[in-house]
């Protein structure tokens, strides 16, 4: 058997004096995609960020290709994909000019290959307005149109769906399905029910402590 890509073990964390969830194991291989589930308030985002290297208040081991986090650190951030709940964009900026500083550790990505990628996401007519005149959706998919361009092996993403319509949704589902063929591995968030064959669960609910229920 395969060692996982990323390995969680006795994971804990509380907030405000209120335990989110704890003895939770998890483990995700190439080529898979893990739903992570619970009501609002679950802990489901700090979760991703404790999984992304974002969070440090927790109890707990992560391992990535089977060594200890701490001491392969800076090989799972040049390995990583992490696109949070807000757009993580500079309003002033056009979306080629945030797609372009999002992408400038990676120079073999081309002018022709970002443009492409803005066309996937609808926005390519938008190209060099500025941020600010879009709507939400809009520059949520600024965000997004990273992924058509990017080849880390583990996505981690909060809410990808959230404010883009129901040609995105199918898009980024077609997206998502290609990664996984492709041996990728995708953990997320969201409320859309989704289209995609092979995906896991976990729901947080069931690593809440007895007596400490969730507001």
């Amino acid at each position: 058997m395969s060692v996982p890509l990323l390995q969680a073990s006795g994971l804990a964390c509380e907030r405000d004096e209120r335990v989110l969830f704890a003895s939770l194991d998890l483990a995700v291989t190439p080529g898979s995609l893990l739903r992570i589930e619970g009501p609002n308030g679950a802990g489901k985002t700090t979760l991703l960020r404790i999984l992304a290297g974002l969070h440090a208040g927790f109890d707990g081991e992560i391992a990535w290709c089977g060594e200890p986090m701490r001491k392969v650190r800076e090989h799972f951030r040049r390995n990583l994909l992490y696109i949070g709940h807000r757009p993580g964009i500079k309003p002033l900026l056009t979306p080629m000019e945030n797609l372009r500083g999002m992408l400038a550790r990676n120079a073999s990505v081309s002018e022709h290959q970002l443009e492409q990628a803005l066309d996937a996401v609808a926005l390519f007519p938008f190209s060099h307005v500025p941020c600010h005149h879009l709507s939400a959706g809009q520059q949520r998919r600024v965000a997004l149109a990273r992924l058509y361009v990017s080849d880390e092996p583990l996505w981690i993403l909060d809410e990808a769906f959230t404010a883009i319509d129901r040609d995105g949704v199918q898009g980024l589902e077609r997206l998502l399905t290609k990664r996984m063929a492709a041996g990728g591995t995708i953990i997320l968030t969201t409320h859309h029910a989704l289209s995609i064959p092979g995906a896991h669960s976990l729901n947080l609910q069931e690593y809440q402590v007895e007596g400490v229920p969730l507001s």
